[in-house]
């Protein structure tokens, strides 16, 4: 459990951060949307280049935990979007409600817990489950917002105004070149790679920053809304995904202990701070998707040391 508290403790530094810059002036309430633009616009769209473009192919390729991974994240995302839809929740808010059950905060969280509970083995399957989340998962939830956001009623002008919007989106578009990148061979000079890291390493800060500057602004009522429903979507997170992972991963694929148990690890991790940054950028709810991320965050070191003390056991 100290090895959980000690990687998640810089989190809530970060968002206390945020929280006091608000509270004490040193941020206006306009900040909140100016420092996410700033993830969305510049520092995301660099670290998911980086991400893919630096990427190796022969490394990223394995199928086994690429499938029990994904459809863990799948599974969740998609009974989510159906039971938020289904309740009359608009497809946008309902497509960020599945990313809040199913983001697994892998970047900012799993690197370094990953590094520690299993050693170097376990970064390659770290990267492909980031991969997966930050550009394969985070890109159907923005395929679908785009979507439940046109207001046309032919079919044919939806599609061609989602598919303009998802053309200029940089959050689509930067792993898409990073992946060209990658599949050419070419390895990218020094200066531009330096360059990536330095801005894509502003991504996870900031976004963090940026939700301590939502949650200072947030109004009693508002912070209490929709208790039930944050409730329900961090026990999707926490314990119905890493759940799933693991019959996916164990009793369907028959994957070796080790690679089950990286997969069951990466998917019990808390919800990472891309829903929020896709409410505030769209304008939708983000009280919810506020509470769901620092809830889950909180929760996670008892889950994550209750799943280590009983695989230690098997």
């Amino acid at each position: 459990m100290l090895t959980n508290l000690s990687i998640v403790l810089p989190i809530f530094a970060l968002i206390l951060a945020g929280w006091i810059a608000r509270k004490t002036g040193a941020l206006s309430e306009n900040a909140t949307r100016e420092v996410n633009r700033l993830v969305v616009y510049l520092a995301l769209p660099a670290l998911l280049f980086d991400i893919m473009a630096n990427a190796k192919p022969a490394e990223i390729w394995q199928p086994g935990f690429i499938l029990a991974f994904t459809a863990g994240c799948a599974v969740i995302f998609g009974a989510t979007l159906f039971w938020r839809v289904a309740r009359g929740r608009h497809l946008a808010d309902a497509a960020i409600d599945g990313l809040n059950a199913s983001y697994a905060n892998t970047g900012f969280i799993g690197f370094p817990l990953v590094l520690s509970l299993i050693g170097d083995t376990g970064m390659a399957p770290t990267l492909i489950s980031t991969i997966l989340t930050v550009c394969v998962l985070f890109a159907v939830a923005i395929i679908l917002i785009e979507g439940g956001l046109q207001s046309e009623t032919r079919r044919r002008d939806i599609a061609l105004k989602t598919a303009r919007s998802l053309a200029k989106n940089p959050l689509l578009v930067a792993p898409v070149l990073g992946a060209l990148v990658m599949l050419s061979g070419v390895a990218l000079p020094a200066p531009i790679h330096a360059f990536l890291k330095l801005l894509g390493g502003a991504a996870s800060p900031c976004a963090l920053i940026a939700l301590g500057l939502f949650l200072a602004g947030t109004k009693a009522g508002e912070a209490g809304a929709r208790a039930t429903t944050a409730s329900i979507l961090v026990g999707l997170k926490l314990i119905a995904q890493p759940a799933v992972t693991w019959l996916i991963a164990a009793p369907l694929l028959n994957l070796p202990p080790a690679a089950t148990h990286t997969a069951v690890l990466l998917a019990a991790l808390p919800t990472g701070t891309g829903p929020f940054m896709l409410a505030e950028f769209y304008g939708r709810e983000a009280s919810l998707t506020g509470r769901v991320v620092l809830t889950s965050t909180v929760l996670s070191v008892l889950t994550i040391s209750t799943y280590l003390a009983l695989a230690g056991r098997v």
